[in-house]
């Protein structure tokens, strides 16, 4: 059974694994800035013998795993922080742990509390374990190891530097994300849409200043402000329709100095998230019309300004090979295998396979015993159990890809 040979490896790399886990957890990096982080992988897969490693923009790295013919595989890993502080309290946890951001020149923490070093581990250990088998596959494995997911630019940067020009075309584009909403150690995938399209939006309102005490020589932008959050909310409510899922978040509303200045301009930060296209295109056409209105009502002397930012598509996974998959972790996992409800969550995941023109299938992997207690993603307290996640996360890999590159697919069939 190939599947069983290739992963009879894992118990005598686990020690080796988990250190190297430690290792990326405790070293997280910025978005397009993970140069460290790309220096070890790299290193990582030279030392078990892989010789095709391609450089793809700055931080992006493509490992290419050519062994005859047959169908292309290709596997996604993430690699970048999070600009916040770890506080896990573990030994190995990231506290105090900086880096200065490129863009703003500023320190800020940086930790791993989204899971990416799980996913970077996995990828390593899968393309190690394949390449020390490569008796037991035929076709090609393409290890993609992308930055920048948590700003949603590092896909974008790969497509932009040329992947889909140096890099086989893959037959399908994989991917898997650690979450504390699976049973741990199970996988769940489902068919359709998985992680919602989002878009943050910066939007500045202007007003006219004037103290106080003399309200009427003004334009209140935080009135103006107020009046927006507020009727924003009927968009969900009484715009969408309440079969679809849509959200409208306003995070943040900065204005003013001091209390008896009226200030003259006031900036709005939203998020939206929807499973479906044409509601997402009716809640950013729904947010414009509400402000533009609200300004105008208010007598704001200039048009309102609109800034889309951190834009991240749906991810609806391919029916075809999101079967395959299902099949084969049924097989091999049996109840460990488990139907997955849409997250939403977002991922810019899909840019590389829509660029390539290829089918696409992305499953979740529970990360904690203690599921139903288990932080979210983002939390300063996310640390998945090393075990079995590590594990677990380079057998999904293989099997998954099994159904392309071994004659049999699931070992056990």
């Amino acid at each position: 059974m190939s599947i069983q040979t290739i992963l009879s490896d894992l118990a005598s790399s686990r020690d080796r694994r988990e250190a190297l886990y430690k290792h990326f957890h405790l070293n997280p990096e910025l978005s397009l800035q993970e140069y460290r982080t790309a220096e070890r992988i790299e290193a990582e897969l030279r030392a078990c013998g892989v010789d095709e490693v391609l450089k793809i923009g700055r931080t992006g790295l493509v490992a290419i795993l050519r062994n005859g013919g047959g169908p292309v595989v290709a596997m996604r890993g993430d690699t970048d922080g999070l600009p916040m502080a770890e506080r896990t309290g573990l030994d190995y946890a990231a506290e105090g742990v900086t880096q200065v951001d490129e863009a703003t020149g500023l320190e800020t923490p940086v930790a791993h509390t989204c899971g990416h070093d799980v996913h970077i581990v996995s990828l390593l250990g899968a393309t190690e374990l394949l390449h020390a088998h490569r008796g037991l596959w035929s076709g090609t494995f393409v290890a993609v190891f992308q930055p920048g997911e948590e700003n949603a630019a590092g896909a974008k940067a790969m497509v932009s530097a040329g992947i889909v020009d140096q890099v086989p075309k893959p037959d399908v584009y994989l991917g898997q994300h650690v979450l504390g909403s699976l049973p741990g150690g199970a996988v769940g995938i489902r068919s359709g849409p998985l992680f919602s399209a989002a878009a943050s939006i910066g939007i500045t309102l202007h007003g006219k200043g004037s103290h106080g005490s003399m309200p009427n020589l003004g334009v209140d932008p935080i009135v103006l402000g107020a009046a927006i959050v507020t009727r924003l909310q009927t968009i969900v409510a009484r715009e969408v329709a309440p079969r679809e899922t849509a959200v409208v978040t306003v995070g943040s509303f900065h204005a003013g100095t001091k209390s008896n200045i009226i200030p003259d301009s006031a900036v709005l930060q939203l998020n939206t998230r929807a499973f479906d296209k044409e509601v997402e295109k009716h809640l950013h056409e729904a947010i414009e019309r509400i402000v533009r209105a609200e300004c105008e009502a208010a007598r704001s002397p200039k048009p309102p300004e609109f800034r889309y930012y951190d834009q991240y598509p749906l991810t609806d996974n391919h029916d075809a090979p999101t079967v395959r998959v299902r099949a084969a972790f049924d097989a091999w996992f049996g109840e460990d295998s488990v139907d997955m409800s849409p997250v939403p969550a977002s991922e810019d995941f899909s840019v590389i396979p829509d660029a390539f023109g290829c089918p696409y299938t992305y499953w979740g992997l529970g990360g904690f015993a203690d599921w139903k207690n288990a932080p979210g993603n983002h939390s300063p307290f996310f640390a998945p159990d090393i075990q079995p996640t590590l594990d677990r996360g380079i057998e999904a890999i293989i099997v998954a890809a099994s159904p392309w590159l071994m004659e049999t697919g699931n070992g056990d069939h």
